[in-house]
């Protein structure tokens, strides 16, 4: 009897220890499971995270439209900046007299051919960029503001990048000691009411809006010298001056190249910076003392009629 009881016994502390050994497989099974589908899901997240970056990286819209998205962003947190109005809504032509009108004539042009064509402004950008080493992108960009901005105050695109070319070398963050700023070096303290629908003087440092208000004022100098020269003189603050030191031959020989490279002339991006050559002068012959200096006079004056008309027939047409 005492037997009996005992394999009873063993056989229920046997039983009890396989339902505890299967317990114990199953849990460590379960728990394996549940590992391999965490290592699983791990996985997943990481390809997933890797394939994101991946196409933000060759689509950065998709990243500003996440950006916009999180409650952190900078854009939802902060008001947006205020947008530079369309150059269109900032014209402000002001009417001139008849003298006033023929003067600008010699750097203007009223028809849609101071756009320039796409080919034009292509070839103008490329060479720019390898001459002055700016990146591609931005040099486009600085191009077709001129030849906008040239479209819309009526004076060549051309004359503007070569003002750009001689005074900051396109850089649109360039400032002289004197307070000269951007990429046209523009005196933003002086022409406060150039700048005043663009935000005030601080916009001098926005390229579109430094490039049109310098357009404005080399404008409002050729009109007032009466010629492009002059204007470039009064542009660089020599007017009261006998010379300008070659400022106006560099613009003018700039632009000479420019226009050669927009009609699709092979120009070395690296030529020394040449200006234009002056006019030769023929010696006067000689003749009695009294009737020299008529002489010299009349020269002159038909030197200077003959570079007017020069000016006027080149500056009109790109």
């Amino acid at each position: 009897m005492l037997n009996r009881i005992k394999s009873a016994m063993q056989q229920v502390a046997n039983q009890s220890a396989r339902q505890a050994i299967a317990t114990s497989i199953s849990v460590r099974s379960t728990a394996g499971r549940l590992v391999a589908t965490g290592r699983h899901a791990v996985m997943a997240m990481g390809l997933t995270a890797i394939a994101t970056l991946a196409l933000m990286f060759f689509k950065p819209e998709i990243a500003d439209r996440i950006q916009a998205l999180s409650p952190f962003s900078e854009a939802v947190a902060s008001p947006a900046p205020q947008e530079m109005p369309p150059m269109a809504n900032l014209m402000d032509e002001t009417t001139s007299a008849a003298d006033t009108e023929a003067a600008i004539a010699s750097v203007s042009s009223g028809n849609n051919a101071m756009i320039g064509t796409d080919l034009q402004q292509q070839r103008v950008t490329q060479w720019i960029a390898k001459r002055y080493r700016v990146a591609n992108d931005a040099t486009n960009m600085l191009v077709s503001a001129a030849y906008l901005t040239g479209k819309e105050v009526q004076i060549d695109p051309l004359l503007i990048l070569a003002v750009m070319a001689i005074e900051s070398r396109f850089n649109p963050f360039a400032e002289s000691p004197v307070g000269a700023q951007g990429l046209m070096q523009v005196m933003s303290k002086v022409h406060r009411d150039k700048f005043a629908e663009m935000g005030g003087t601080h916009a001098a440092l926005n390229p579109v809006a430094n490039i049109r208000v310098g357009a404005l004022i080399l404008k409002e100098y050729v009109a007032r010298g009466g010629s492009v020269e002059a204007g470039l003189k009064r542009y660089v603050g020599a007017a009261a001056m006998d010379t300008d030191a070659g400022y106006g031959a560099k613009v003018l020989g700039e632009y000479d190249r420019l226009k050669a490279v927009a009609s699709g002339k092979r120009i070395s991006a690296f030529a020394t910076m040449a200006s234009r050559a002056a006019p030769r002068i023929q010696p006067i012959p000689n003749v009695l003392p009294e009737k020299a200096a008529d002489l010299n006079n009349e020269k002159t004056a038909l030197e200077d009629r003959a570079r007017r008309q020069a000016n006027v027939a080149q500056y009109t047409s790109l």
